[in-house]
């Protein structure tokens, strides 16, 4: 950057700064006199926060650079505050959708509900919550109602091309994906809670974790799951069985598999969580094998076209959380999350190599704390979610022109 547009990020930090705290002429606590502050610092730290440069793997390579947007997104309303994040997605008007699960936050952090309240803040937001770019709150819907069995954890969003709304739950006893309109009026439930889990059963699902829509088809796949080791998939309109697989196309099991272990031929069965699960521009679906480190193409019919490992011997969590693809023509990249080691992989989509990556495991904007989810918009910004203790979403702006 020139010495001009060094200096003009300097005068705009110091106007920010550059608060002129007079004596009240009435009353003026000191802590509405530190918020003034700690927002003016905010505002300095944006302002001066360089792009997280992914690191590339190949120099010669070309890839994305995005910087974070710390002041993304904007407070929110009525007190309210984000649980664990569990999904996030981007519709067709490049609104971002949350789900996040209001039941993860502690007594604590929702001391405003209680009565008396023990201090002012915070009560739970609810679980289902649109943000415009700017980071405004549109919306904010979902929970238990007549009709439906909502997630006991809730876990995974996903907007389809009518526009309909999709949710899954990977607590003990959910074995069901819901569909609402966007305005949250509830349309179908397929499966149900209980118990009983069986990756093979046509009737329900086992704590599934993710969910996508081919609309041409009618079809609604799941990512399932938590419990079970497959992707089953159903009629998007009547909630019908229609088939399902598991790991290499072939019949999954429920018998007990050991630990992943690097060092050993690769597993004939997904690993739980199976965490997602995404379709490309060719029609091939993605799966995610989360905690085998891998992840494994398919046709949707469930042949088996190939799989591919990342950070291999990572333990722990796993390393393929989740993936999203770069939302230009050719779909050069995918995006894809690792909660483990708390990073952003940029891959190739047609060779599959890592081409670089950004963040890290830590708590300051553009690090990480158990992340969770990925998603991107029609302008290539990424935006990330978290869970346990992280109970964020974060934006990621593209720097660099898109082809």
């Amino acid at each position: 950057m020139d010495a001009i547009g060094l200096g003009r990020l300097h005068d705009r930090a110091t106007d920010s700064l550059n608060l002129k705290i007079e004596k009240p002429r009435y009353r003026e606590t000191r802590e509405e006199v530190m918020k003034c502050v700690a927002h003016a610092l905010l505002v300095a730290a944006a302002i001066f926060a360089g792009p997280l440069t992914a690191v590339a793997e190949d120099a010669k390579t070309a890839i994305p650079q995005f910087q974070v947007d710390a002041l993304w997104p904007k407070p929110l309303p009525n007190n309210w505050i984000l649980g664990q994040v569990a999904g996030i997605t981007v519709d067709r008007f490049d609104r971002i959708w949350i789900v996040q699960r209001p039941n993860s936050l502690t007594p604590r952090e929702r001391a405003a509900e209680q009565n008396p309240p023990p201090s002012r803040c915070c009560a739970a937001a609810p679980p289902v919550l649109v943000f415009d770019q700017s980071g405004n709150l549109l919306r904010a819907w979902g929970g238990p109602g007549p009709g439906y069995q909502w997630p006991e954890t809730e876990h995974g969003i996903f907007i389809d091309d009518n526009d309909f709304v999709w949710f899954a739950g990977s607590g003990k006893p959910d074995g069901q994906i819901l569909k609402f309109t966007m305005d949250g009026k509830f349309v179908m439930q397929i499966g149900k809670s209980g118990t009983g889990n069986d990756s093979n059963s046509t009737e329900r699902l086992g704590s599934p974790a993710d969910i996508a829509v081919d609309t041409t088809a009618k079809e609604v796949f799941a990512a399932d799951g938590y419990a079970n080791r497959r992707i089953v998939v159903f009629d998007s309109e009547t909630g019908a069985y229609k088939r399902h697989w598991g790991a290499y196309g072939k019949k999954p099991s429920d018998e007990k598999t050991p630990p992943y272990d690097p060092a050993k031929p690769p597993s004939e069965q997904f690993g739980n969580p199976v965490h997602c699960v995404r379709f490309d521009r060719d029609g091939l679906v993605y799966v995610c094998d989360r905690t085998n480190d891998r992840v494994q193409i398919f046709r949707k019919d469930g042949t088996f076209v190939s799989e591919h490992f990342y950070e291999k011997n990572t333990l722990a969590t796993g390393s393929v959380y989740e993936l999203v693809f770069s939302p230009d023509k050719e779909q050069k990249f995918i995006y894809m999350n690792d909660g483990a080691n708390g990073e952003v992989r940029i891959v190739d989509h047609g060779t599959k190599e890592v081409l670089g990556r950004f963040g890290r495991v830590g708590r300051q904007a553009g690090q990480f704390t158990a992340l969770h989810n990925i998603t991107v918009d029609h302008q290539g910004n990424i935006y990330t979610a978290e869970v346990n203790t992280g109970q964020r979403i974060q934006r990621f702006r593209r720097l660099d022109p898109q082809n």
